[in-house]
């Protein structure tokens, strides 16, 4: 159900992820309530989520949220992850007073859109597998062509993009080999929050007609459906705290790519 922060009070909302994708919905949080006050937290101790087994995922979901709240007292919490949220939302939601908004690959949309009826669905290993996944599409996309592909290593390459470093388009090319042979796909679902941190590489590497959908949009929408009473006259809240899970070596290199993002403070928490 809706829920209210305190009136002239910015709402809180938290956007967990394992890895920095995150920061993709964080990104549309910010521009579309630019009064919330958006805290990032990355579980980068058990990074990454989509490689691991359901058991471990959902116990360990369960563990680290139960940790973030305690500490954040948010007002919505954000599981800007699909290996989590096709897993674990309804236990997290049956303990947690909170509104708990969950990622769903965009497959509805996409489907929709699709002129040729023949679409790309790019996501991690274990999302591309599970049969929530194959539910989506069974339920939004039956009239459709999907042409499916688990890759780890976007995953990778999107955090290597915060840090700093180059992409290497050969690596894109290899990942996106079996999207790009198939002549007949006119949408492509990003299925994995890193995923949109490298539009722009992909975008340039695919025909241009190609549309390229995620789910960062309609996540803003739902957010600020449970602020009913959301104050527009409040300040504009710039700058996020990050939070990450376990020491990272990386945290130097990644702090201008969080800054980019708003991401001006950064905490450990370990769990």
């Amino acid at each position: 159900m809706p829920h209210s922060a305190t009136p002239s009070t910015a709402p809180k909302v938290l956007v967990f992820d394992s890895g920095v994708g995150g920061l993709s919905i964080l990104a549309e949080l910010r521009r579309a309530l630019p009064m919330c006050e958006l805290v990032f937290a990355c579980d980068n101790a058990a990074f990454p989520y989509g490689t691991k087994d359901e058991e471990t995922l959902v116990e360990r979901v369960d563990q680290v949220l139960k940790a973030l709240i305690r500490k954040v007292d948010p007002d919505i919490v954000v599981v800007a992850c699909n290996s989590a949220s096709t897993l674990v939302l309804p236990r997290i939601r049956s303990h947690f007073v909170r509104p708990v908004v969950g990622v769903v690959p965009a497959i509805k949309p996409a489907a929709a859109m699709s002129q040729t009826k023949c679409i790309g669905l790019l996501a991690t290993p274990g999302t591309v597998k599970r049969q929530y996944t194959q539910q989506l599409i069974d339920d939004f996309a039956n009239d459709c062509r999907v042409v499916r592909v688990g890759s780890s290593e976007l995953v990778h390459l999107a955090e290597e993009k915060i840090r700093g470093k180059a992409i290497s388009a050969e690596k894109l090319q290899e990942v996106l080999s079996p999207l790009l042979a198939e002549t007949e796909i006119d949408t492509v679902v990003l299925a994995c929050t890193h995923f949109p941190l490298l539009k722009e590489e992909l975008s340039a590497l695919a025909k241009p007609h190609i549309r390229w959908i995620d789910s960062g949009e309609a996540i803003a929408r739902r957010v600020h459906s449970l602020l009913p009473s959301l104050d527009t006259g409040l300040p504009e809240v710039q700058e996020s705290l990050a939070i990450f899970t376990g020491p990272h070596d990386q945290l130097d290199s990644m702090s201008i790519g969080l800054k980019n993002f708003g991401c001006t403070r950064i905490e450990i928490m370990q769990v």
